[in-house]
């Protein structure tokens, strides 16, 4: 069954249960008060019995005949009934109506308060109401009615809630279909751009999107996961073009030098030591560039260990190891105690990046500063060639080497990976050219509030 049917057939079933639940109320309700208004009916005329004696005692005098109404025979006065039981009151059968038992006598000798019941007469149910005639000493008036000018406004009323109560959840049901038709409508579209998707991979598919419901929230959610994927899968097909012409070079010059080396006099031809060594430093860059793609991969991801790290002691190791292996630099440090919440690690990995590249580009003798502040931020500074202004925005893409960097050794992934691993912290990296030359790069990483330590008791 489709959504549609089925919000359909909810909606159609809570206005059924609503209007059979408003009709079981409705119809005792209506059968009460009825039944109220043909017992006030019946008082109302044993109240005016008086009255009505007096008229039938006229209308004798008139016709100069006994009426059979003061010998006990009932009459009829529209759709009432009357009848007069005239002292003294005996239980036993009753001219023309139902029987008179112990409990009329009782009412006629005031033993009892006035009654109703409901009795038989003549293949007919009535409603009777017994009591005392007004005025008179031992003497009954009965007032009897039909029950079916109760029955039958009920049975009317009876069937006009059934037809309502079908008809209503019926008309419920339609009008319910009618409007998810139009309700769900974004999430046919919704469908129809998924299957559209499945079918021709076309990650570029966007739905149109109105409104603040839940639908259109849905609807924003994946029109925000499919750019989000077409993103991803864009990076990585560039990816995938970027590291295959960059392992396409050092692959070619390594099959080259083997192809040298296999030809003529082998290992033993004069220039093979050249050889050789060449393509022990093309294996170094392959096995650079391969371990760089690996933790562009790992630092993709969130790290498993992050824990509370002081990015200055991060710096001071970093800069430590770079001073032993580039003896013809001055590498200083400026450490100001900050604490970060991550992975130690990728920090690490981030901060090495960053002096390594400066220990690439700063010339002999040159000076390299390294500084980290309370804040939350460190700086790599060298007094390199500095980068021109248009390459400072992409200095940190995958990949990306300046002109100038080009006949240099590296993969370009250095930087690409200090910048994922500040996303992935909740940072960010940036490049500067100092007014003094070289290069100054950034990063910057949300800091920890320090926790001030208690004064030692005196």
């Amino acid at each position: 069954m489709s959504l549609r049917n089925r919000v359909a057939l909810a909606g159609g079933t809570v206005v059924l249960a609503a209007l059979v639940l408003a009709s079981l109320v409705l119809y005792p309700s209506i059968g009460a008060k009825l039944t109220q208004q043909h017992d006030a009916t019946l008082v109302a005329a044993v109240q005016q019995a008086p009255d009505t004696i007096k008229a039938v005692k006229v209308k004798a005098a008139t016709s100069g005949t006994q009426p059979a109404f003061f010998s006990g025979l009932p009459v009829d006065i529209g759709s009432t009934r009357l009848q007069l039981l005239p002292a003294p009151i005996t239980p036993g059968p009753s001219p023309g109506f139902i029987k008179v038992g112990t409990t009329d006598q009782q009412v006629a000798a005031g033993l009892r308060e006035p009654y109703f019941q409901d009795a038989e007469y003549g293949g007919v149910h009535y409603r009777v109401y017994t009591a005392p005639l007004p005025g008179s000493s031992g003497a009954l008036i009965r007032a009897a009615m039909p029950m079916s000018a109760v029955s039958a406004p009920l049975g009317r009323l009876k069937a006009l809630l059934i037809v309502i109560t079908l008809a209503g959840g019926l008309l419920a049901a339609l009008v319910a279909r009618l409007a998810a038709g139009r309700v769900l409508r974004p999430v046919r579209r919704l469908t129809e751009t998924v299957e559209h998707i499945t079918a021709t991979q076309d990650l570029t598919a966007r739905i149109e999107v109105h409104g603040r419901d839940e639908i259109a929230r849905l609807a924003r959610a994946f029109a925000s996961m499919t750019a989000a994927v077409d993103a991803s899968v864009t990076t990585q097909r560039r990816l995938v073009a970027d590291a295959s012409h960059e392992l396409r070079t050092p692959l070619t010059s390594l099959n080259t030098n083997l192809e040298l080396l296999d030809e003529g006099l082998g290992v033993a031809d004069p220039q093979a030591p050249e050889l050789v060594g060449a393509a022990r430093e093309q294996t170094r860059e392959l096995m650079a560039l391969v371990n760089d793609l690996i933790d562009l991969a790992r630092y993709g991801h969130d790290s498993a260990h992050t824990e509370d790290t002081r990015l200055d002691l991060v710096a001071l190791r970093v800069a430590e190891r770079a001073a032993a292996r580039a003896t013809g630099l001055d590498i200083r440090t400026e450490l100001a105690e900050c604490l970060v919440h991550g992975d130690p690690d990728a920090l690490e990995r981030a901060a090495a990046n960053l002096v390594d590249n400066a220990v690439k580009w700063s010339p002999a003798g040159g000076s390299i500063l390294v500084r980290v502040s309370a804040q939350g931020t460190l700086t790599v500074t060298d007094e390199g060639p500095g980068i021109p202004v248009a390459d400072l925005p992409y200095v940190f893409d995958r990949f990306y080497r300046s002109p100038t960097a080009r006949a240099l050794p590296g993969s370009g992934l250095g930087l690409a990976i200090v910048r994922q691993i500040a996303e992935k912290h909740g940072g960010n990296v940036a490049a500067q050219a100092p007014a003094g030359g070289g290069t100054r790069l950034c990063l910057s990483l949300p800091a920890l509030p320090r926790t001030p330590v208690p004064a030692s008791p005196h």
